[in-house]
């Protein structure tokens, strides 16, 4: 079915985002992981999802979570880092050791988002909504655009220092915790495993005594994450909710039904926690859309209309996107003139709902409108309604519906 019409209508479907996203700034809690504020997010964009798009099926469902396990590596591998520099000077095959664990722990919790130490940290309840708006017809293919209602703790060094600041502290410290690895080795290569107190004139130990320049910014990454001031998280993501809702309320007010098409707007809570939304929901879910073709678009902060990306890679670089799905919002932005970027979500980048749609086998890809080299809005105080892109959300928002348009018509299938 040709959606021309609602296309050309971008800019009101821009301003009708910005319009909603402000009211829930301004009206509902704040909305860390697992808070009440995501919930009340939840059930109101499942109430407009009802109400103004005409989903027949809504429901909002809940998990439970421990969100600032996510997070945890960060205290554990750190307390470890700190106490092995101690222990390069009494026993460095300790050093060593404790270092790995660390080392470890960044990789299984960050690099991967396993559920490694969850159990260390409090319960929390976290929600996802579903929402179906079936075809007229038999049902032949599905598409689902996928967005999270959850915001991310501030993170006060990107907004005093952005990008810049935030990643040199963090590379500063691995670099730091690498080199008194390469120190204990040396160590323990030249003149064996032992206990004792270093001699202060080895050249290696005078090395490690310069390395304690490293230890303020290892200190200072306990603070890396300040959990007393959520974000509004207005770009991210309430943008990447709205932008399924937009589509389902245009069609309605257009009064377009598709007849072999139907469309989902799925939202998963708790993205800033590690994807944990989006994992509950694939275990509720699994298999349940396997019916027909199904394609899901992940939306994450989209914002500036010059970083407009398909991930073809996520979750650190480590998670193979859909080829077809992913190809299929290329075309759509080169059919219509849209700047569209094909990239991935690199490492130490973190990840998108897509991740979680891609491992559980479903066929899904990430949008994003971000710089991925960090600016002082992203994970800050700044995120709010009024710095929001109307024109970031409007080329996404027409780039998306082309997307169904040529997917209704059985493009990739």
């Amino acid at each position: 079915m040709n959606l021309q019409k609602l296309i050309d209508k971008k800019n009101e479907a821009a301003s009708y985002m910005v319009k909603e996203i402000t009211h829930i700034c301004k009206n509902f809690e704040k909305r860390p992981p697992g808070s009440k504020g995501e919930e009340q997010a939840c059930r109101y964009m499942a109430d407009v999802l009802k109400k103004d798009c005409g989903c027949e099926k809504v429901t909002v469902e809940s998990f439970k979570e421990n969100p600032r396990s996510f997070y945890g590596w960060i205290y554990m591998t750190m307390s470890l880092v700190l106490a092995s520099i101690v222990l390069f000077f009494f026993f460095p095959l300790a050093s060593i050791l404790l270092i790995a664990v660390g080392f470890f722990l960044v990789l299984a919790q960050f690099g991967v988002y396993k559920k490694l130490i969850d159990p260390l940290f409090p319960e929390a309840t976290g929600h996802n909504v579903t929402a179906i708006k079936k075809c007229t017809g038999e049902t032949k293919r599905r598409i689902i655009f996928n967005g999270h209602p959850d915001a991310a703790w501030e993170w006060p060094v990107n907004y005093a220092m952005g990008g810049v600041g935030f990643e040199g502290h963090a590379i500063i410290c691995v670099v730091g915790a690498i080199y008194y690895l390469v120190l204990s080795l040396i160590y323990i290569i030249q003149n064996g495993i032992g206990f004792g107190v270093a001699d202060t004139s080895d050249a290696l130990v005078k090395a490690a005594l310069w390395g304690l320049v490293f230890v303020p910014f290892m200190i200072g990454l306990f603070w890396m994450v300040n959990y007393k001031r959520p974000v509004d998280g207005a770009n991210d993501n309430l943008s990447g909710c709205y932008m399924g809702i937009a589509i389902l309320k245009a069609l309605k007010d257009e009064g377009i039904e598709l007849e072999n098409t139907e469309i989902g707007v799925v939202l998963t809570g708790s993205e800033e926690a590690g994807l944990r939304g989006s994992k509950a929901w694939c275990e509720a879910h699994k298999g349940e859309f396997d019916d027909v073709p199904t394609f899901i678009y992940a939306y994450d902060t989209i914002y500036d209309p010059k970083y407009l990306m398909t991930n073809y890679r996520d979750l650190n670089g480590t998670v193979k996107a859909d080829k077809d799905v992913s190809d299929l919002f290329m075309e759509a932005c080169q059919e219509l003139g849209i700047h569209c970027k094909k990239g991935m979500v690199p490492p130490l980048g973190g990840a998108t709902d897509s991740a979680a749609f891609a491992q559980a086998g479903m066929r899904a890809t990430g949008i994003t409108g971000l710089n991925h080299k960090l600016e002082s809005y992203y994970h800050t105080r700044r995120d709010t309604y009024d710095n929001m892109n109307e024109k970031g959300l409007a080329d996404c928002y027409a780039a998306s519906v082309k997307v169904l348009e040529m997917f209704d018509a059985g493009a990739k299938q």
